[in-house]
């Protein structure tokens, strides 16, 4: 390690043996700085890559978008100059190697592709740092070494996968960077403030995004993904400061089943060089002995299902400049040496290695396409009659990991199941992405381990709620969808009495915050009723025309905006009188327009707050006021209705009491997961929780961990069943409704059976682990609750509805608990 108050170099990090063109820029040249004395900010990163670029005639550089924050998603390909001249030929000969016209590729000739990605978590900063070391050695090193590695590799340079978090994070450390370096981990340096730069802008862990590609970062990467096919991708974290440095293979026992074997020897041989570099440099390592290879949604797993290798690297962090460890100080410089020193043996074992893993990866899709071949199952049909922009969502993530999607040719009936043309997708299984078809679809119950680094399930069609078949032929499958098109929305008419529409649709919500934003009256109906030859379900939303703000043209002219806006369709009736409860009825009740606000901070679990903000600010379009508890005890909630608690286990006894007083004045509270234990200790509301944990008997000090870790819910998808006719419910379509859980909160159902609207069946695992115990607990419990308290109510979701972006299915349900709170 560098000594604490040394100035790196560039000497201790590059390799002692290659010699540099001096004609290219070194970091320090561009960045004032050299590596490692300060965190590079995102936009000093991007600077010394555009120069770079620049000077190198073996790199081209590429913005492949924007973050939310508006930096840019760059991105290096850097391999010869010769490589360069052919480079679009060189794609598509790569390509070939997962079709069918790939069989005779010349692959002793062909380039081996390496993605090598940094700092997906902003503050696992050595990666970033590391990739402007990368960058400069692949520019600038000479000699015959660099020229057959520049000349048998095509490196795809991700300098940063998070540039929102990495510039947050890089921000802080520099701000509380003294120039005699402070090394006491308690120092502020190593202690961000809430929320930290793990995350990109709504506080996503873009870790766990590779699958449902939800961000536009994600979005990127994924795309030049599927543009290249790349036969290595590597993936560079940070661990605990006391920790040394990790790569793949994980756990064994604890790989996806459908990730070949072949995969895992691969990344076997490929640890052997990363081994000898350590070695060389005397770093401690070591492997196969935490995290696994099981969740596709990880940089380091999302490859593998994709006939690619993923390789994870973890370094313990200094988490600033240098930290007290108990491997002795650990600095900056070292952590951003190792990383650079894994990057460099992953290139050589890709240039050694090359012809067995392109080998390795024709033969993947050669033993894809022959499984393909044999499944008694043709294609998967999926769909919502009543909600075709949930559907289309589906179908969006699908293509956007090019697989082959066909609308439906009529509408048909699969097992009991209407699927409606225009709302619903058939997807052949013979393709190229057969098993990565597998993984989104597939439900699984069994497994060879407890364990679980990430998630156990996300079988989407259960994630988005829709409905989903085998299908034993393809002769229901229409033409194939080239150009996927959102749903559109419309006004039916002109209304001189009213207009509808039904609460189904995904972006209904939507539509009704902009009307209500507009100060017009709405209703829901808290029945079914029969007008004009149509069926409204429960939660229809009625505008009278009359006695509004606008005039009837105006409204007309309005209800088009919203109809586009919210890809919702409207329809104008003309009279009140209808099949059921007419529209005058008083079971038809008034919408209010609700004020929304959040908790945020300390001790809020970001994730979950993200996750809502970004549904409201992204999906929705509806303000949501971010209240930072360091300044609660100084805020007025009179002007909020509603009030989101997201997960976390308590609040200071004062805060306790004004949200409690604000909720007896008539506020909504409604709190996430580990926060109902909070609702139930003080007494905002009553729950009969279960109590959980079972006894460690005939379990050894070395077994601890491995018993406690079975216990917990990392994941898993259940089922519940629902009353339809209470309003937390409200525009769902069958009488069951998929819910992701996470925690080991269990509430018992309340002794009056209309106070269950929401239920966990007696059978309820559908996908993922779970532990027979607590599998028992979860029998008939309930993940919902409401009760009135004063003027006010109180909303207790015992599971995450909005988990990662991409669980659309139950996204509704705190829509409702907003808008329909006080009709429970």
């Amino acid at each position: 390690m560098t000594n604490a108050q040394e100035k790196p170099s560039l000497s201790y990090y590059l390799p002692k043996d290659v010699t540099y063109n001096k004609s290219i820029p070194t970091p320090e040249s561009v960045l004032g700085h050299e590596v490692g004395k300060w965190h590079v900010t995102h936009d000093k990163l991007v600077m010394y890559m555009k120069v770079l670029a620049k000077s190198s005639d073996r790199i081209t550089l590429e913005n492949r978008g924007k973050t939310f924050e508006d930096r840019p998603i760059l991105l290096l390909t850097v391999t010869s100059p010769a490589n360069h001249q052919n480079i679009e030929s060189i794609r598509q000969e790569h390509l070939s190697l997962t079709e069918k016209s790939g069989a005779n590729a010349q692959i002793a000739n062909m380039p081996i592709v390496v993605y090598q990605g940094f700092s997906i978590h902003g503050n696992e900063a050595s990666g970033s740092n590391a990739a402007l070391l990368l960058a400069y050695h692949l520019a600038a090193a000479e000699g015959t070494q660099i020229d057959n590695l520049l000349k048998n590799t095509v490196v795809l340079l991700d300098p940063c996968f998070n540039p929102d978090g990495l510039q947050r994070f890089a921000g802080w450390v520099n701000m509380h960077k003294s120039e005699h370096l402070i090394s006491d981990p308690q120092d502020r340096e190593y202690d961000e403030s809430w929320p930290r730069g793990r995350t990109n802008h709504y506080w996503f862990d873009m870790n766990r995004d590779w699958l449902p590609v939800q961000l536009p970062e994600s979005r990127a990467r994924i795309k030049t993904f599927h543009n290249w096919m790349p036969n290595i991708l590597t993936d560079h974290h940070e661990m605990g400061s006391n920790s040394s440095f990790f790569f793949q293979p994980g756990i064994p026992s604890r790989t996806h089943p459908l990730t070949p074997q072949m995969n895992q020897d691969l990344t076997k041989e490929i640890a052997t060089y990363h081994a000898k570099a350590f070695d060389k440099i005397g770093s401690l390592y070591y492997t196969e002995e935490s995290f696994d290879d099981f969740y596709y949604g990880k940089g380091s797993t999302f490859p593998d299902i994709n006939g690619s290798i993923g390789i994870l690297f973890e370094q313990g962090s200094a988490r600033g400049h240098v930290q007290e460890s108990e491997n002795g100080l650990i600095t900056f410089p070292f952590a951003i040496r190792n990383q650079f020193t894994a990057a460099l043996s992953t290139l050589e074992a890709a240039n050694t290695m090359r012809t067995t893993i392109l080998r390795y990866q024709r033969q993947f899709y050669e033993n894809a396409r022959k499984e393909a071949a044999r499944t008694k199952a043709k294609a998967y049909i999926f769909g919502d009659e009543k909600d075709a922009a949930k559907t289309y969502h589906l179908a969006e993530i699908l293509k956007r990991h090019q697989i082959s999607i066909h609308e439906v040719k009529n509408d048909v009936t699969v097992a009991g199941t209407k699927y409606k043309k225009g709302a619903s997708y058939i997807v052949p299984r013979d393709q190229r992405q057969h098993r990565l078809i597998n993984a989104i679809f597939e439900k699984r119950t069994q497994f060879q381990d407890s364990l679980f680094y990430d998630i156990s399930a996300w079988t989407f069609p259960l994630a988005f709620n829709v409905s989903y078949n085998d299908l034993s032929s393809l002769s229901n499958a229409g033409n194939e969808i080239t150009d996927l098109q959102a749903p559109t929305g419309t006004v039916n008419g002109v209304g001189n009495y009213a207009y509808l529409f039904e609460w189904n649709e995904y972006y209904s919500p939507k539509a009704l915050a902009i009307i209500k934003s507009k100060n017009l009256r709405a209703k829901v109906a808290m029945k079914p009723f029969t007008l004009e030859g149509v069926r409204y379900d429960y939660g229809t939303i009625m505008i009278p025309v009359q006695n509004q703000r606008l005039n009837a043209q105006e409204m007309k002219k309005f209800l088009n905006y919203v109809a586009k806006k919210s890809r919702v369709n409207i329809t104008a009736v003309s009279s009140g009188l209808t099949e059921g409860i007419d529209l005058g009825s008083s079971n038809f009740k008034a919408v209010g327009n609700p004020k929304v606000a959040m908790l945020i901070g300390d001790p809020i679990t970001s994730y979950d707050a993200g996750e809502i903000w970004h549904l409201f600010d992204q999906r929705y379009e509806m303000p949501l006021t971010k209240l930072d508890m360091r300044n609660f005890d100084r805020m007025n909630l009179s002007k909020y209705t509603h009030i989101i608690l997201p997960n976390t286990y308590s609040l200071s006894k004062s805060y306790t009491s004004k949200l409690k007083n604000w909720v007896k004045s008539g506020g909504t509270l409604i709190a996430y997961r580990n926060s109902v234990r909070y609702l139930s200790k003080n007494s905002f509301m009553k729950l009969d929780l279960k109590k959980t944990g079972i006894d460690a008997k005939n379990v050894s000090f070395e077994q601890r961990r491995d018993h406690n870790g079975a216990q917990v819910i990392g994941g898993a998808i259940f089922n519940t069943k629902i009353d339809r006719s209470h309003p937390i419910n409200f525009g769902y379509l069958k009488d069951e409704l998929p819910m992701f859980r996470n925690t080991t909160v269990f509430v018992n159902p309340h002794e009056k059976s209309y106070n269950n609207p929401i239920q966990y069946t007696n059978s309820p695992l559908l996908s993922g682990y779970v532990s027979e115990e607590n599998l028992e607990l979860l029998k008939n419990s309930v993940p919902f609750q409401t009760k009135r308290m004063g003027s006010g109510r109180v909303i207790a979701f015992t599971d995450n509805t909005n988990f990662r972006a991409f669980w659309y299915g139950t996204n509704k349900l705190l829509m409702n608990a907003i808008f329909f709170s006080g009709m429970m």
